[in-house]
């Protein structure tokens, strides 16, 4: 059952801790933080609790202080033994050193304070254990446990199964899983599941679960996640929900009044100089880029401009020595201004930050949030954020997640489901550690929430894979890893080779790597990142070092590409870093677009912009801009609201039809290959998209145009997810993700006897069994999954669905016919155009355009 928490009083709290933690306290702090006065007295009753509060509330004391206290209890007492009482995870190696020193200081001082009561206590050991643990350190932690073991997800699967170690961790009394919201939504999360249930299985007694979290939604099913359940039976947990406590100030602003008539020249020298100014005025401020080479941009551009001031960048492609460095800066206050991609967003501690500003719409509310209060670091200051937009569909965005962020409605996550990938791992785990029966590793693995629907028949296909049921397979050089005898009903490990197999393959984070990009002729060009490549299809064209290129095929880790000149991208090459809007978030802005078309019904100009101003807190020209951008789309098309979906037909040299149906770019994706591919059946010819998070486009030849009812015919709900499944054959995406599933089932192995595979190898290996299945075995657990892993995690066809199913029903779909693409629709149209080698020549199509559908307003007006 989920419950919610409870405040309790200094008192009730002070009285529950032990004398020397609390006069420790009390020596450092005057009163307990809000998630300190949820957390602490509900931990020491032996009960689970989620813990959702902002940065620098307290929320790691809330979480070990319990702990700390009964270890002193312990050590006081002489009856410390040398195993693990208190296990910490956290999905950062750089957060897990950071909570070590964060324990040892509180520690140390509480030893003074004993010392000079003259109380004796035995020493309590904290140790840190991850991929870069040494072998000495560990072992040193073998013969020695630590009482608080600080490590990652992926190494507590690997501790499970040593024979020795795991021998201490029998009587576990907390675990603290640290950044929940930051993995509960992929296949990290699953795997520390499965970790989870396995710790608790060797328990002798209860282990309590604390789980730390910033903003998240919904809550109960965060919880859910947390505790799982006990064998069929919902544990419970308790919902400490203390994010309402900080004050925030956010903001959006734009550094340009008319987004259209400006140059791209005048937009970065505006932008810079906006973002210049900030700087200036603030102690230290974090400016947050949606991608790796944006973040490379604002740095090199603001130091042309404060020449004096230090600047640096952090990204997930720096140097961990360099990543460190930057950290180390912030926190000693050197450094007066930090670009970050996306790796700064979680709780390392950087020090006191006045200014966080966004670059561009973050996608997520919860995103916002969590970027935005790294500010104002202590609990009681203002967490002060601006949004900065240069683009009319980013300024809508932003206007309603500001209000969104403000107002604490949140998205909700989604945690993924029956990971059979995952599941393959955790199998050939559990058999090194015994001999397991079917039906108690079943009911063991369903207490993992994301496991709590896995039938026995799923279960028995992982099992007959994994056993070399399909002995066709070793022909490809996959051999069992467990035995199986069905009959009985039992499995375990297969030979000791499997130890090692597991220790050095376990985990769920693949290998990116570059991909070569070469000629027909065998000419190298250059590379592109593995998340572009895996959205290419055949005939795609993209741009490649000032140079345009078709692409024609993959072939291992390079794709085949010809030159083309003339001929217009059809895939931006930012693309794969851009962060997709949430679906509920899509949804609210939808609404937005609804009370802007009943606005311009009922209201006069001025009354909309008050209003814009009053409601959601920007400036004038902001809501000046949003009024027309909407006025011009009325006048020239229609406006798509959530009541209406419009698809505009704009037909010339090439046909482009544009869907407006804003539900986010994961499930735009889906349904935009669906309707490529029917429309590709009707039409018999290629279909080309575009897809952003406000819609897609579906480009035709010359030759080919959809009628109305052909448009209409597209959005048949039948077999949606059988035309997902064939338009995915013939994509590059089915092949990459295929070869990261394979390598997480243990099919293809990354690192054999300690010999490392290459990406390239394993590409290669997986694209040959990738060929045997889909010929084969269609419904072979790996390749399903794989299928299961882009539809549902990557595409999201679950909201492509209940999209769809409302079109025709609460949804009226309308279609038009436009002589130009609509304003709404410019961005769409520009999907293909978005480098033809220089931004300068973006603003100037767009500058056509729009000069385009103004003449025919004025035309229509006369």
């Amino acid at each position: 059952m989920i419950i919610e928490g409870k405040p309790y009083s200094d008192e009730e709290i002070l009285s529950a801790l032990h004398p020397l933690v609390r006069e420790w306290f009390l020596s450092k702090y005057s009163e307990f933080t809000p998630p300190q006065r949820y957390a602490i007295v509900e931990a020491f009753k032996g009960n689970n609790v989620l813990i959702t509060s902002p940065t620098g509330s307290g929320k790691t004391l809330a979480a070990f202080l319990a702990a700390i206290s009964m270890l002193i209890e312990r050590a006081e007492k002489g009856e410390l033994e040398d195993r693990v009482y208190v296990v910490y995870v956290s999905p950062l190696k750089a957060l897990n050193n950071d909570i070590k020193k964060n324990l040892e200081e509180p520690l140390s001082e509480i030893y003074d304070i004993a010392e000079s009561k003259g109380v004796k206590l035995q020493k309590i050991r904290v140790a840190v254990r991850t991929g870069d643990t040494d072998a000495s350190e560990k072992q040193k932690q073998m013969r020695k446990p630590p009482h608080i073991l600080i490590t990652t997800p992926e190494t507590l699967a690997i501790v499970l199964c040593s024979p020795k170690f795991s021998k201490s961790l029998s009587e576990v009394k907390y675990l603290i899983v640290d950044e929940i919201h930051a993995i509960a939504e992929n296949k990290r999360g699953v795997h520390l599941s499965l970790s989870i249930e396995r710790l608790q299985r060797v328990q002798k007694g209860k282990m309590v679960r604390i789980g730390l979290s910033a903003t998240i939604s919904p809550l109960d099913e965060v919880a859910r996640f947390l505790v799982g359940y006990d064998y069929g039976v919902e544990r419970d947990c308790i919902v400490a929900d203390v994010t309402f406590e900080k004050p925030m100030d956010i903001k959006v602003v734009s550094p340009i009044n008319d987004f259209f008539s400006a140059t791209a020249e005048e937009i970065s020298d505006k932008l810079y100089d906006l973002l210049a100014e900030y700087v200036k005025k603030s102690k230290t401020t974090l400016i947050f880029t949606n991608t790796r080479s944006a973040t490379e941009r604002v740095v090199y551009h603001l130091k042309k401009r404060l020449k004096d001031i230090p600047i640096k960048a952090h990204h997930s492609s720096l140097s961990k020595e360099v990543r460190l460095e930057v950290e180390n800066e912030l926190k000693s206050g050197s450094l007066k201004c930090v670009v970050s991609s996306t790796s700064l967003e979680l709780g390392i501690d950087i020090g006191y930050i006045d200014l966080v500003i966004l670059l561009g719409s973050p996608k997520s509310i919860n995103r916002a949030l969590q970027r935005i209060g790294r500010s104002g670091h202590r609990l009681h200051e203002v967490s002060v954020g601006r949004i900065v937009v240069v683009d009319q569909d980013d300024l809508v965005e932003c206007t309603v997640l500001a209000r969104e962020a403000r107002e604490r409605r949140l998205d909700r996550v989604k945690i993924p489901r029956k990971c059979l990938d995952v599941l393959c791992q955790h199998v050939v785990g559990m058999a090194i550690e015994k001999v397991w029966s079917v039906d108690e590793a079943l009911a063991l693995i369903r207490n993992a929430y994301p496991y709590r629907d896995l039938t026995k028949e799923e279960f028995i296909s992982v099992l007959r894979y994994l056993s070399g049921t399909f002995s066709e397979l070793e022909r490809k050089r996959v051999y069992a890893k467990i035995w199986f005898d069905e009959e009985e009903g039992v499995f375990g490990r297969r030979g000791k080779m499997i130890r090692p197999i597991y220790y050095l393959n376990t985990g769920t984070i693949p290998d990116e790597v570059a991909v070569k990009v070469i000629t027909k002729d065998g000419r190298r060009v250059g590379k592109v990142e593995e998340e572009f490549a895996e959205n290419l299809v055949a005939g795609d064209i993209f741009v490649l070092a000032g140079k345009t290129f078709r692409f024609l095929k993959a072939k291992g880790m390079s794709i085949i590409v010809e030159e083309v000149e003339g001929e217009k991208p059809t895939v931006p090459s930012w693309f794969s870093e851009q962060l997709p809007l949430s679906y509920d978030l899509a949804g609210r802005i939808r609404k937005f677009r609804g009370w802007m078309e009943k606005s311009l019904e009922k209201l006069s100009r001025e009354e909309i912009i008050e209003t814009l101003m009053e409601k959601f807190e920007i400036e004038r020209n902001a809501a000046n801009a949003i009024y027309r951008y909407f006025m011009e789309q009325k006048l020239f098309s229609e406006i798509p609201t959530d009541e209406k979906l419009v698809v505009e037909k704009y037909e010339g040299e090439k046909n482009y039809y544009f869907f407006h149906t804003l539900v986010g770019r994961r499930a735009n994706s889906a349904i935009a290959r669906v309707f490529a591919y029917r429309a590709g059946l009707i039409k018999n010819c290629n279909v080309q998209m575009g897809v952003n998070d406000n819609g897609f486009a579906l480009i035709l030849p010359p030759n080919r145009r959809l009628s109305d009812a052909e448009i209409e015919s597209l959005f048949m709900l039948p077999n949606f997810e059988d035309h997902l499944r064939r338009a995915l054959d013939r994509t590059e995406i089915l092949r990459r993700r295929f070869r990261h599933v394979a390598v997480r089932s243990l099919m293809v192995l990354k690192n054999y006897m300690g010999r490392e595979k290459s990406v390239w190898r394993q590409q290669l290996s997986s694209d040959s069994i990738l060929n045997f299945l889909k010929r084969y075995y269609p419904d072979f657990p790996v390749l399903r999954e794989t299928y299961r892993e882009i539809m549902e995690d990557a595409m999201n066809i679950e909201d492509a669905i209940d999209y769809l199913s409302r079109v025709g029903r609460e949804i009226e779909l309308v279609i038009v016919r436009t002589p130009y693409p609509s304003p709404f629709a410019f961005n769409m149209y520009l999907l293909g155009e978005q480098d033809v080698v220089l931004m300068e020549d973006r603003r100037k199509v767009l500058r056509e355009l729009h000069e385009k559908v103004m003449g025919v307003i004025q035309n229509a007006a006369n």
